[in-house]
């Protein structure tokens, strides 16, 4: 039985575009107004990407880590992001949904018992960025073993041989780190030398669902219309932000963003 995550790719494959995922931060700016831009992004999204807040995200640059303090400041906890994808997922025609975070929620919850409860919840996949490969290949078949597709990273820096055993190992999804630097950061290459660079990979198994991540913004998003998947996080967290600042509906404001994008790439 296929996963909600290849489905969704095999959906937007026969539609000739790429698949949009978003992502938000579970809490921000409340776990109330957290639950209603999932559900609000979930008219245009494809799959949708939920962050753990962390108090130090190394990954992250400066609009996501706002999110995160601000999730955090509202007292959110592991509970309450569970809670958080349990109910979006009651709605009709719920996307899949991926928990993206560190590796030290896990280990604290156990597991075994942090995987049953994503999948009890209706988590589709996990990334946990600090747990690379070969380190993460028990916590991945762990994950297979409960039907979660655990989502593989790879970077520019990824050596060839490095690279195959991965995608080897790799389940319903592959998340393609397009440049060496934080979430959000300035694009440092050009959309022609990501896609270079994606189509290498792309060589060694046509067949896997391998999307990019960092950099992605309204401007560049319609030069990789060829690619599988498109992640954008740091737009989507910054509309947040305007949004509050300006005493705004970050709701609104965000259906809006995710539907212009989809827009560029159909």
């Amino acid at each position: 039985m296929k996963s909600k995550i290849n489905l969704a790719f095999q959906k937007c494959k026969k539609e000739n575009r790429p698949a949009l995922i978003t992502y938000v931060v579970a809490g921000d700016n409340t776990k109330k107004k957290s639950i209603e831009i999932l559900k609000s992004i979930s008219d245009h999204a494809d799959i949708l990407e939920v962050g753990f807040p962390h108090n130090a995200p190394t990954a992250d640059g400066t609009q996501i880590q706002n999110s995160s303090y601000r999730a955090l400041e509202g007292g959110l906890k592991l509970k309450d992001v569970f809670q958080i994808v349990k109910n979006y997922k009651k709605i009709k025609n719920a996307k899949p949904c991926i928990l993206m975070g560190y590796y030290q929620m896990v280990y604290r919850y156990g597991e075994r018992s942090f995987i049953k409860k994503c999948k009890e919840v209706g988590v589709d996949g996990l990334i946990i960025v600090d747990l690379p490969w070969p380190e993460n290949k028990n916590f991945s078949k762990l994950c297979k073993k409960y039907s979660v597709t655990f989502v593989q990273l790879l970077s520019p820096t990824t050596s060839k041989e490095r690279m195959k055993k991965i995608i080897k190992d790799s389940h319903d999804m592959i998340y393609y780190i397009s440049m060496l630097s934080t979430t959000g950061g300035k694009l440092k290459v050009s959309p022609r030398k990501i896609l270079e660079n994606y189509n290498k990979i792309k060589k060694i198994n046509k067949f896997k669902n391998l999307v990019i991540g960092f950099g992605i913004t309204k401007k560049t998003i319609a030069s990789f219309k060829k690619s599988d998947g498109l992640v954008v996080g740091s737009l989507l967290c910054k509309g947040i932000t305007d949004s509050l600042n300006n005493r705004q509906n970050p709701v609104i404001k965000l259906n809006k963003m995710v539907k212009d994008l989809k827009r560029k790439i159909v």
